[in-house]
């Protein structure tokens, strides 16, 4: 019967993850006919009314198409099953498909600034029309609408691909309204803002462009855990009865809502190899059906249960340990009679400079306080502690 309910759920998994890319191509089809609509009928305007600003708005649009045709490209190599030389997958590929759109805003805007400011030096009067107006007015409400949904479909789903072309298409709207602004004035006033327009445009794309560049490239490089995950992965483990604490949660992202990752457990020292496996695996396999979350290692701190000096010398040291600056948290205790040991871990704050002078400092501490033990501290980086 395990074996079918894991078939059965692991099968629902693949399904969910299908399901999941489905949705990100129909959503990305949809943004490449909506932006090459969009982007014929305002490159016709723009050339027909001599306006560098529509034009500038016809190209945006382009590279929009672009974007959402390279999420396409990006999601099926993403989702491509794990082999010998890549064994946790392809799942990256995501991030670098948001790095290859965030550079292509970013080019389009310096592209554009190139021709607004040659406009502003060479300036061309511009002619509109009704038809040219009503366009541009459509376009923004094209651009509102499928922004949302292309942004609202990218958060439900964990896609910073299609986040980052919601975002992108939500500005354009803005910057298709400030077009539209451009041209009232210029027919009622006789006051050409194209150029200056232009340029400002241009100036908002580079900036949303360097912003995604950012936040995507922080994403590869690998973010601190989210707190809630943290959490609630924890508090699944802390929900076995022989599970007295739950540490040093580490999670490596390998592709949106893809990871794999380490936790250590505090058990008491009455636990005997077999109970400890039979604790492991039934941890390993409720973390991965409850969150996705593989535990590929599930380490153990043992607890004093049958020594009642330990709980007093640990309330003693936990006491002084945690008064020192930049410590977090101290777990993982144990004091040995047999081998005249004390070892626990403690959680260092990054503010720390000097883990070095620290580590002394905990060492001296604990043989000073108790002369004739040995102190065995490791200090824990701040992964998911919050």
């Amino acid at each position: 019967m395990g074996s079918i309910k894991e078939a059965k759920e692991m099968m629902e998994g693949a399904e969910a993850v299908h399901s999941r890319d489905r949705i990100i191509i129909r959503t990305s089809i949809i943004g490449i006919l909506a932006n090459v609509g969009l982007a014929a009928f305002k490159a016709s305007v723009g050339l027909f009314s001599n306006s560098i600003a529509i034009v500038m708005d016809a190209v945006n649009n382009i590279s929009d198409a672009g974007s959402s045709l390279i999420t396409i490209v990006g999601t099926k190599l993403a989702g491509r099953e794990p082999d010998k030389k890549h064994p946790f997958g392809y799942g990256r590929i995501e991030y670098l498909t948001a790095m290859i759109i965030a550079v292509i805003v970013l080019y389009a805007g310096l592209k554009s600034l190139e021709e607004s400011v040659k406009a502003i030096l060479h300036p061309e009067t511009p002619e509109y029309s009704t038809v040219s107006l009503v366009i541009i007015a459509a376009g923004v409400l094209v651009k509102i609408v499928l922004g949302r949904y292309v942004k609202a479909t990218g958060e439900k789903v964990n896609s910073h691909s299609l986040i980052n072309s919601g975002q992108d298409a939500m500005m354009d709207s803005v910057i298709s309204a400030s077009t539209l602004a451009a041209a009232l004035v210029y027919i009622l006033t006789g006051i050409s803002l194209e150029a200056w327009l232009g340029a400002l445009i241009s100036l908002v794309i580079i900036k949303a462009g360097i912003e995604m560049l950012k936040e995507t490239l922080s994403q590869i490089l690998g973010e601190s855990v989210d707190p809630e995950l943290a959490s609630v992965i924890k508090n699944t483990v802390k929900s076995f009865p022989q599970v007295i604490g739950a540490y040093d949660l580490v999670l490596n992202n390998y592709g949106p809502d893809t990871f794999n990752g380490s936790v250590h457990i505090e058990v008491p020292d009455t636990c005997t190899a077999n109970e400890l496996d039979e604790l492991i695996r039934s941890i390993q396999y409720k973390v991965y059906t409850e969150h996705k979350v593989v535990l590929t290692a599930v380490g153990v701190y043992s607890v004093n249960t049958k020594n009642d000096r330990a709980a007093e010398v640990e309330r003693e040291l936990r006491h002084k340990v945690m008064e020192i600056p930049n410590i977090r948290q101290m777990h993982g205790f144990y004091l040995s009679e047999t081998n005249k040991t004390i070892r626990f871990d403690t959680v260092v704050s990054f503010n720390e400079k000097d883990r070095e002078g620290l580590h002394r400092r905990l060492n001296e501490l604990v043989e000073t306080q108790y002369p004739g033990y040995t102190a065995q501290i490791v200090l824990d980086t701040d992964f998911s502690e919050q």
